[in-house]
Parts: structure tokens; C-alpha cells; sequence
């Protein structure tokens, strides 16, 4: 072997050895970080990091968007991220300020309503005082999806702003116990949702399949590589939100809500005489009312369209035929009643005129007949304490 052969067959064996401890370096490095990162479990504290009510306006309401590119928001299932974008988080509560909260489903939020039309923003335009002198000021704590228990995981996270007043909106499609779960927002946090099961004993397994459980790796870095980037998506998205005040696409035209209905009875496999009390997650509700303590709680029966077309003698709409609506509402007013809730039916409070894409949804103008219902009732609850 020549002296320059010896030379390269030297250099390769030294370059091959000086790649494979970069590769291993390299490894460990990784391996370390990712052990690092479980143990610091750091995605709550990023979470309540924010741009958000500093360099760009708090959002009026929950981040939720399926097309960030249109809608300038996002669906993300970190609660402290959620909050932290939100204006009621750089709210500081002054003494002029009579606080409320408004608890719900995407009627709430508002779906195909731009912010300002929303049920707290209208409520906020009124410039409603009460008798010692503060204004009252509503915070959009609705959110898209429909199950009382999710409403009982934000309504909890809210009592952190100090409110004085919680309006709590409830269907019947939220209460049904068998869905519960089914909204991806408890499903994607299944440590909260176990613990407002055992801290207010409800009556849902918290076992359930639906819940999605994190392993050792889904808590790594590379696990959590969808929420990080989630989280910084939402602070990107701060500039378009400040800029142009969307945050929700609106379609020129949509489907409307069924005014024909399907001649079927059934209501989630149930037929009439078979759904009970116990079938309706009534104790979330109690839940809510154990969370907020000493805080006043108002439960509203929110509007619901009722149809005139095909099958509206055994149907009010989609959702709901007329022997559950009814049975539900007889035993929600007969508990409200037995136990002293501040309790308020608005079920028909709205035109069939003024309901969108589906028998939840309000136009701008029933939401602003709403909130002016909501309005007297706060009133009158206010005149009675």
C-alpha cells in the first residue's frame, strides 16, 4: 500500500468515526430535550404565553376557525391558550364594572355573526347600569360544539376573572349524557375532564373511549409538534385578527335551516316514554351552580326555530321532535323551580324569520331581540338579590 492510500484509508476511517459520535452526540441531545420537555411538561405555561391584549387586542371571543387563511382563527384544545387570547384575560375588573359572563354553545359564539353582532357584544352596546352605578360588561365565553360538560370546563376557567354574574344558555341537544364526550374539546383534554367528573361527581365515565390519552411520546416534543404549532399559528394570526377585526369566515350564501322535516320520532336512539331525568345530564348543571358558589347563576332555555313545513306537527325542527322538546322543557322548569334556579324560558322568544343555517343559529337581528331579552332578565334577577 502506497503512503497515499495509507493517508486516505486513514482520513475515511477518521471522517466515518467523527460522523458516527456527531450522529450519537446528536441523539442523546435529542433524547435528552424530549426527557426534558415530559418532565417540565411546559405546553400549559406556552399556552398562557401571549401577544394577545398587549401587542395586538384581545379576541371578543374563543379561538375557533377550521380555515386560519380565511377565518384569521384557529381550533386549538389548550384552555390556558384559549383564555390568554381572549380580552377578558387583559381586562383588568375595575369598580365600575358589574361583570358577566355568557356561557354556551356556537349560538353563543356566534356562528355567521360577525363579532359585533354577537349575543355580548349587543348586551354591551346597551350600556346597561345597574343601581349602584357600574355597566355591565359581557364576555363571550360561548364556544362551538354542543355539551353542557364542556360549558362547565370554560364556565370553571372563567370564575378565574372574577365575574358577578353568569348567564349559562342550554338546549336540550347539550344535555343528552350519551354525547357528552363527543365534542373533541373534552376528548382532547381528558386529564380536565376527569377532574371536573370526580371533583362534582357526575355521572360520566371517566374511562370512556372517547378519550383521547396521551402516551409517554404523545408528551414529547415530537408529540406535541401539532399544539406548539398551534400555539404560534394563534400568535401569527393576531396580526390579521388586529388588523381587520375578522375572526370568522361568513359565507355569501349558506344551506338554511330545515323547515321540512324527516317524519321520524327518534331523538339520539331514544322514543318517546323511554328518555328519563337520569338520561339528561342534569347534575353538570348543578355542577356549574357548586363551581360559581356565591356567584349567581342564570340558566336561559335559549330559542330554538320552530318549523311550519312538512312533519311540524310531530317535529319543532331538526333536532328535535316535539315529545322530547316537551319533556325536557316540563323538567327542567319542574327542577329550576324545586330548587331555586334563576331560571328563564326563551324558547320560542324569536321569529322563524330570524334563524340561519340550523335551528341554533340567530341572524343579527334575532340575536339583537335576544339580548335585549336577556337585558330585562338581567333586571329583574338584579332587582330580586
Amino acid at each position: 500500500m502506497t503512503d497515499t492510500q495509507r493517508v486516505v484509508k486513514e482520513a475515511a476511517a477518521i471522517s466515518w468515526g467523527f460522523i458516527w459520535r456527531v450522529l450519537l452526540k446528536a441523539l442523546v441531545l435529542f433524547v435528552s430535550i424530549n426527557l426534558v420537555y415530559v418532565l417540565l411538561n411546559p405546553l400549559p405555561l406556552l399556552g398562557r404565553l401571549s401577544m394577545y391584549n398587549g401587542l395586538f387586542p384581545g379576541r371578543l371571543r374563543l379561538p375557533y376557525g377550521d380555515d386560519p387563511g380565511r377565518s384569521f382563527n384557529i381550533t386549538l384544545s389548550q384552555l390556558d391558550a384559549m383564555f390568554a387570547s381572549h380580552e377578558i384575560q387583559g381586562t383588568d375588573k375595575s369598580e365600575e364594572e358589574f361583570r358577566v359572563l355568557i356561557i354556551g354553545d356556537s349560538s353563543v359564539w356566534g356562528f355567521l355573526l360577525e363579532p359585533a353582532q354577537t349575543l355580548s357584544a349587543q348586551i354591551n352596546r346597551s350600556e346597561l347600569k345597574i343601581e349602584d352605578g357600574r355597566t355591565v360588561r359581557s364576555y363571550n365565553l360561548g364556544y362551538p360544539t354542543m355539551s353542557v360538560t364542556k360549558d362547565l370546563m370554560i364556565l370553571e376557567r372563567g370564575l378565574l376573572n372574577h365575574p358577578d354574574l353568569i348567564i349559562w344558555l342550554v338546549t336540550l341537544e347539550s344535555l343528552p349524557r350519551v354525547s357528552q364526550l363527543d365534542s373533541p374539546f373534552l376528548q382532547l383534554n381528558p386529564e380536565l375532564t376527569r377532574e371536573l367528573i370526580t371533583r362534582y361527581a357526575l355521572d360520566l365515565d371517566s374511562k370512556d373511549e372517547r378519550f383521547e390519552n396521551s402516551t409517554f411520546w404523545d408528551r414529547t416534543v415530537v408529540g406535541q409538534r401539532r399544539e406548539l404549532a398551534q400555539l404560534i399559528q394563534l400568535q401569527m394570526l393576531g396580526v390579521l385578527w388586529s388588523g381587520s377585526g375578522v375572526d370568522h369566515e361568513i359565507p355569501e350564501t349558506y344551506n338554511e335551516r330545515l323547515e321540512d322535516l324527516p317524519a321520524d320520532l327518534d331523538f339520539h336512539n331514544f322514543i318517546q316514554g323511554d328518555l328519563s331525568t337520569d338520561e339528561l345530564a342534569f347534575d353538570v348543571l348543578e355542577g356549574g351552580l357548586q363551581a360559581a358558589d356565591n356567584i349567581p347563576v342564570i340558566f336561559i332555555n335559549e330559542p330554538v326555530f320552530i318549523s311550519q313545513g312538512e312533519n311540524s306537527e310531530i317535529r319543532y325542527n331538526f333536532y328535535y321532535p316535539r315529545w322530547a322538546y316537551d319533556f325536557y322543557r316540563e323538567e327542567l322548569q319542574s327542577r329550576a323551580t324545586a330548587r331555586g334556579w334563576y331560571y328563564v324560558d326563551l324558547w320560542d322568544a324569536l321569529p322563524s324569520s330570524e334563524f340561519t343555517d340550523s335551528a341554533i343559529h340567530y341572524t343579527p337581528l334575532g340575536s339583537r331581540i335576544l339580548a335585549q331579552d336577556i337585558i330585562e332578565v338581567i333586571k329583574d334577577v338584579l332587582q330580586e338579590s
